[in-house]
């Protein structure tokens, strides 16, 4: 190799390792452009420094104003792009473990649902998803989507439901304990064996609903839709119903107890009349 070559591969390589420094590019780059034009100013600061010095102040006035108002907007307009692409990001994930029947596909779901809430997302699409054994405490879902998901054996302790729908929704074994899920859409829904002590019902619609050896405690279901509601076995102490409608005698006298239970008047005395023993213990 001649002395030429070398020196072209010498310089080539020093030049790939200044590129590969952001900051000393741009340390290099601000003396040479520092000194070109400091040289080519220096006759006005020799002449007319005090003008020359004016018109500079003038230029830092117009580069503060720069700044705070160029500088800011693109900034926040570089958040805003940021928080929308992780929040594309995070939905784009929940569809990528929808219908995939795993634990880590629960999981990683749930962390994205929780992530959206810190964005203040609670409208989540999380139809047919697998939320087998989750976590989802204090959880907001207001208006959501989960019809015909899987949330079996999970804990939704004050969870916000409230107007979500859960048509054909699996939550057996599950602890919805003084959740929201006032005026929710769960006909179909399965809650056999769930916790649902002072869980709000309140204008719900529940027809045909599974609430087998369910546990409603102190819940509100006033105003609420029961059609074909199963009660069978179920604890309604303390349970408010007034307003409910299509709740029949029928549906009640299978419940475990209905002791201290809150009904319409007529109601009341049909089951006084036919079902003393759940009222009296």
């Amino acid at each position: 190799m001649s002395r030429i070559q070398k020196l072209k591969a010498k310089f080539s390589n020093k030049f790939d390792e200044v590129v590969e420094k952001p900051l000393l590019t741009s340390s290099i780059v601000l003396v040479i452009v520092a000194v070109v034009v400091i040289g080519l100013s220096l006759p006005f600061y020799i002449s007319d420094f005090r003008s020359f010095w004016m018109q500079v102040l003038a230029e830092a006035h117009g580069m503060i104003f720069d700044i705070a108002v160029i500088g800011i907007l693109l900034y926040w307009l570089n958040q805003n792009g940021e928080i929308r692409q992780r929040i594309r990001t995070y939905k784009d994930e929940i569809d990528d473990f929808r219908l995939w029947e795993s634990d880590e596909a629960a999981f990683r779901t749930v962390g994205n649902i929780k992530r959206l809430n810190r964005h203040k997302i609670y409208e989540i699409n999380l139809v047919n998803c697998h939320l087998v054994r989750t976590n989802l405490n204090y959880v907001n879902l207001k208006a959501s989507n989960l019809n015909s998901s899987n949330l079996s054996n999970s804990t939704l302790i004050e969870t916000n439901l409230e107007n979500t729908r859960l048509n054909q929704t699996n939550l057996e074994n599950s602890n919805l304990n003084q959740a929201n899920l006032k005026g929710a859409y769960a006909s179909g829904a399965n809650f056999k064996d769930a916790f649902l002590i002072k869980t709000q019902f309140e204008g719900a619609f529940l027809i045909k609903t599974n609430f087998k050896n369910a546990f409603l405690m102190e819940s509100n279901l006033r105003n609420s839709y029961l059609m074909g509601a199963d009660f069978e076995n179920a604890s309604l102490y303390k349970a408010d119903l007034r307003g409910a409608k299509g709740l029949t005698i029928e549906q009640l006298a299978k419940a475990k107890t209905l002791y201290l239970a809150l009904f319409d008047d007529e109601l009341l005395e049909q089951i006084k009349s036919s079902i003393p023993e759940l009222v009296g213990a």
